[in-house]
């Protein structure tokens, strides 16, 4: 089992928090940039939340 720790991380492009690794992205990494389906809702208003 992987430690918290350890996971990769990226800065959601939204609201420019860091967000960690989750398994239902294992598949597409590389092409996730929003850290939650509110922040993809909202891409075109750059730190509205």
């Amino acid at each position: 089992m992987h430690r918290k720790q350890i996971l990769p991380q990226k800065i959601c492009v939204t609201c420019g928090l860091p967000f960690t690794w989750r398994k239902k992205w294992e598949r597409n990494w590389d092409e996730v940039k929003y850290c939650s389906e509110r922040c993809k809702r909202n891409k075109n208003n750059t730190n509205a939340i």
